[in-house]
């Protein structure tokens, strides 16, 4: 498949835990020349604990994420690069909101919330949010695959309530380019015509609203 040029200066994947948001936005930053900003959280001390005590380090977890994600994006959508097409992450800002509205405390939520709301103002928001869906039984099967210690005792309960969580949020944008392609029948990490055919989809020009795609169905 010949390269695809994108339409779009900086595309962000999303996706529930195990839903395969790294590996493609670094294949897909591999194969086009695109600057690729991945979320750092493996050296996140609270994460284990979170998911041995989620009561406990619930706050501290999100703050350090948000601090986190807030520097990281900051420092890299601010530099231009004249040698790259476009520029990836694996991630949006706004997963913060999403994790956190689940996670915390309504108290500590509404502060939370605050503290969201002033750092996001000064953030460059992307041409193009993609989110991959996968079922919970499609996630637990990548998160054992993938065999991260501190994943492996994660609920299914808990993942659909991130699912929620997710679908609430985009049901309230009305401003953005928003594409949910349903995932659960390919294997884009194994299967090189089913990572082409995702990037095919997600490389092409769409309006401002919701677009969903059922692999293989089209829109």
């Amino acid at each position: 498949m010949s390269k695809i040029e994108s339409p779009y200066h900086y595309i962000a994947i999303e996706g529930n835990i195990g839903a395969g948001k790294t590996s493609l936005a670094s294949k897909i930053a591999k194969d086009n020349n695109a600057r690729l900003i991945l979320e750092q959280f493996e050296d996140n001390s609270f994460l284990p604990k979170f998911y041995k005590d989620q009561d406990r380090y619930a706050f501290p977890l999100e703050l350090s994420f948000l601090a986190e994600r807030y520097q990281q994006l900051k420092d890299g959508l601010g530099k231009g690069d004249l040698f790259k097409s476009f520029t990836i992450t694996d991630y949006f800002i706004n997963k913060s909101l999403i994790f956190s509205r689940k996670t915390l405390q309504q108290d500590e939520f509404k502060l939370y919330q605050t503290l969201f709301d002033i750092i996001n103002q000064s953030l460059v928001k992307p041409d193009l949010l993609v989110y991959l869906y996968a079922n919970v039984d499609r996630l637990q099967a990548n998160i054992k695959k993938r065999g991260r210690d501190y994943e492996q005792d994660i609920k299914d309960q808990y993942l659909e309530k991130i699912q929620e969580s997710y679908f609430d949020f985009i049901k309230q944008q009305d401003g953005m380019r928003i594409l949910i392609i349903d995932t659960n029948n390919l294997d884009f990490v194994n299967n090189d015509s089913d990572y082409q055919y995702l990037v095919s989809i997600i490389l092409k020009e769409y309006s401002i609203g919701i677009h969903r795609i059922k692999a293989g169905n089209g829109l």
